[in-house]
């Protein structure tokens, strides 16, 4: 099974026509037929048991009739044409992998070269020729001046953009802006035709309700399908700030950046992956959901980028483990594993250990709502941040900073002839950082038990601990130290700070019982 953005490389030519004016009464028309079409359907009622030997029943209303909401929104939704331009090949592109490395003088060298083979010496010749890819997605309007909503995976690399409207008018359109850690885009159609648009959905919409896709699923264009919400929250791995609806209805490649829409015809998410082992739909997509996307587009039409706020720290969830080796009674919070150097955090006081519980007086519980409850202040802005250290609760006053580029993450090096101490109670193999030939504090992890407690927490050679609850350790002795302590005084786990590459993080390692 893999997680596929479902953006397709299908071109579709749709037949041009003239917009009349039957589209613009077809969204009041749509609302009218849906609300009377909602009126005939029985509203969903519980039915009491009548004793608690009976199970709970429940009367299903019949199914809806979805005509009207799609007559009503369909115009609004768009086919998105991107036109990309395609680097170069390498010389070599045209002659056979398995032949690339034989000599200058070989007979197949000339055979190429008379016969196709891009770095021959008569392509050479030839003034290289720009050559272009084509693909599509989907997109809606948001306003009736030509605003666009799609995906940025979409629209990424693109240098033409085409909206094909659902009557078959090809407009040219803009990029605005777009991006890549929300996966959104905005296009703009600068036209004197005011266009029909739709709305995002002010609620989140609950597991179970209904919600219709329009899109333009593998070049087809104008597709509608139904389902319901599966689920709400998915992280899919795409992001630190994934926060995704899952639904049920059909999504395929090409529905990329088309809209979901509720029973009033309102955008609740904007269709962006889906989980296949084909590529094709098997009833899990994902969408984001349209609280996200009107902070995210707003942003884009404002000043053609989304700037975040940014605290500088590495940070964990508190596992039940965590907790306990540190004593609490909760795993509420999110764990602080590193403060970075010169950030915002830095400079208000934060240390690595701390666990923050509120911003500006609002829980934030885990590493993901944490970041999004940042990202949703601008840059400068100052915040009141609540944390537990060593037992008390304190506060801070931070001024957030710019989130700024991804870094590439290092290894950590690792010496095969280090001398090694084990800590048995941990399944693992230790070695100080100058056995180890590492120019870094701490202790470097060797060895991993495979059928140690270690091993089960994700631990692997070439980590480094640099301090075991919360203490500072430099060699294998200093380690089991503080192991000893932590089960003296009745921990079931030890918290490890562990370092692999630029990443820090917390881990706690389950007891064994001593000796009795």
């Amino acid at each position: 099974m893999k997680l596929t953005k479902n953006a397709s490389s299908n071109v579709v030519s749709l037949s041009a026509a003239k917009t009349t004016s039957k589209r613009r009464s077809r969204l009041l028309n749509g609302t009218m037929a849906l609300a009377i079409a909602g009126a005939m359907v029985a509203p969903l009622t519980l039915v009491p048991a009548t004793s608690q030997a009976e199970p709970v029943r429940v009367d299903v209303p019949a199914m809806p009739n979805f005509v009207g909401l799609v007559e009503a929104v369909q115009p609004t939704v768009v086919s998105v044409r991107v036109r990309s331009e395609v680097k170069e090949h390498d010389r070599l592109s045209g002659i056979p992998p398995m032949f690339r490395d034989m000599p200058d003088d070989h007979p197949l060298q000339k055979f190429f070269r008379e016969f196709g083979g891009k770095g021959g010496e008569q392509k050479k010749k030839a003034p290289p020729r720009k050559r272009f890819d084509q693909s599509q997605g989907s997109g809606f309007f948001i306003s009736d001046d030509g605003y666009v909503v799609t995906n940025e995976h979409v629209v990424e690399g693109g240098t033409e953009f085409t909206i094909v409207t659902s009557e078959g008018d090809e407009l040219e359109a803009t990029l605005v802006g777009a991006d890549k850690r929300s996966d959104l885009a905005l296009l703009k159609v600068e036209s004197e035709e005011k266009f029909e648009y739709v709305a995002f959905a002010d609620d989140a919409p609950l597991v179970g309700s209904w919600v219709v896709a329009v899109g333009n699923p593998f070049g087809l264009g104008g597709t509608v399908t139904a389902g319901i919400v599966s689920a709400r929250g998915r992280d899919i791995g795409a992001g630190i700030y994934d926060d995704f609806l899952q639904i049920d209805a059909s999504v395929n490649r090409g529905n990329s950046g088309g809209p979901a829409f509720n029973v009033k015809g309102e955008v609740v998410g904007v269709n962006s992956a889906i989980v296949s082992p084909s590529g094709g739909n098997v009833g899990i997509a994902f969408a984001i959901p349209a609280q996200t996307a009107k902070k995210i587009i707003s942003d884009l039409k404002e000043d053609g980028a989304v700037t975040r706020g940014w605290l500088g720290v590495q940070i964990q969830p508190v596992t039940k483990d965590i907790a306990e080796s540190l004593g609490l009674d909760n795993e509420n919070g999110t764990l602080v594993a590193e403060v970075q150097g010169d950030t915002p955090a830095k400079a208000a006081g934060f240390q690595a250990g701390d666990i923050i519980l509120k911003v500006d007086g609002e829980e934030v519980n885990g590493p993901r709502e944490l970041a999004k409850v940042i990202a949703g202040y601008s840059p400068n802005t100052e915040v009141e941040i609540e944390y537990w250290r060593d037992g008390e609760i304190n506060t801070a006053t931070v001024k957030l900073g710019t989130i700024p580029e991804e870094k590439q993450q290092a290894s950590a090096k690792q010496s095969e002839d280090a001398n090694t101490a084990l800590v048995d109670s941990l399944g693992l193999e230790l070695a100080t950082a100058e056995e180890a030939g590492v120019d870094e504090e701490g202790v470097v992890v060797t060895k991993v038990d495979p059928d140690g407690p270690a091993a089960d927490k994700g631990l692997a050679p070439g980590a480094i601990i640099t301090e075991v609850a919360n203490v500072k350790v430099q060699s294998p002795a200093d380690v089991a130290e503080q192991v000893e302590k932590a089960r003296e005084q009745g921990r079931k786990a030890v918290l490890l700070r562990v370092t692999r590459g630029e990443n820090t993080l917390f881990v706690a390692i389950p007891l064994e019982k001593g000796d009795e």
